[in-house]
């Protein structure tokens, strides 16, 4: 995955959580929930985009990311 994929998934993932975000704050009627988990999109949001972060860290800094436990 390139530097330009990345970015663009990076800014998708963060656009994802906020709306998330901004559709579990906002007030409904009561009996009236949502069709969605607002919740879970935003906890999944957050783990693309920590997963992107890093992997744009890898591809500035040319080192991969290796794992403490698999050697």
């Amino acid at each position: 995955m390139g530097l330009a994929t990345t970015l663009v998934a990076l800014g998708l993932a963060i656009g994802l959580a906020v709306f998330a975000n901004w559709q579990e704050r906002r007030s409904r009627p009561v009996g009236n929930p949502p069709w969605v988990s607002y919740t879970a999109i935003q906890m999944i949001a957050i783990v693309v985009a920590i997963l992107m972060a890093a992997h744009l860290v890898s591809l500035l800094t040319g080192h991969p990311l290796t794992s403490r436990f698999l050697r």
